[in-house]
């Protein structure tokens, strides 16, 4: 038997989970943590764009460093999408917080041995720089994390 929906003002109280993908060597997360916060701006593809229209306030983010190939660390959305500079032909851009790094980098190689990934637009679509994430694959990506500190890398099949 399908449920139904919850209704719209429950769908308003979730908290979104969200990817952003950026290059270190342009803007990383040590820049973020450093900063604390700033407004994330250069996303140009439409179905990114899309995606940061749909951030509100206190979502959730994994900042991941795209030629490293590793998510690294957790940040929050503080200010949903904006234009910035409406004058100048204006760019969306939300802005984000730090929170903390992660317990430890995870390797995209270790997201894409979790059946909870299978399908994700991280791995089905490769250049998406903004990308959702399902409640789902957040816990499991921290949890991932967590079994990296812990034990220095995933040597074992049983993580939990």
């Amino acid at each position: 038997m399908r449920l139904p929906a919850p209704p719209r003002a429950l769908n308003l109280l979730a908290v979104g989970y969200w990817l952003l993908k950026t290059e270190p060597s342009e803007y990383g997360w040590e820049d973020l943590a450093r900063e604390g916060t700033t407004a994330w701006t250069g996303v140009t593809n439409p179905q990114a764009v899309g995606n940061l229209r749909a951030m509100k306030a206190g979502d959730r983010i994994v900042v991941y460093h795209s030629g490293e190939r590793r998510a690294v660390g957790i940040a929050e959305v503080v200010r949903p999408a904006y234009v910035a500079r409406p004058n100048q032909g204006g760019e969306v851009c939300v802005d984000v917080r730090a929170v903390g790094p992660l317990a430890a980098p995870v390797p995209l190689e270790a997201l894409k041995a979790e059946p909870t990934f299978e399908g994700s637009a991280l791995l089905r679509q490769g250049r998406l720089s903004v990308v959702p994430l399902s409640p789902a694959e957040w816990r499991d990506l921290e949890e991932i994390a967590d079994v990296i500190a812990r034990t220095g890398g995933l040597h074992s099949v049983e993580r939990f």
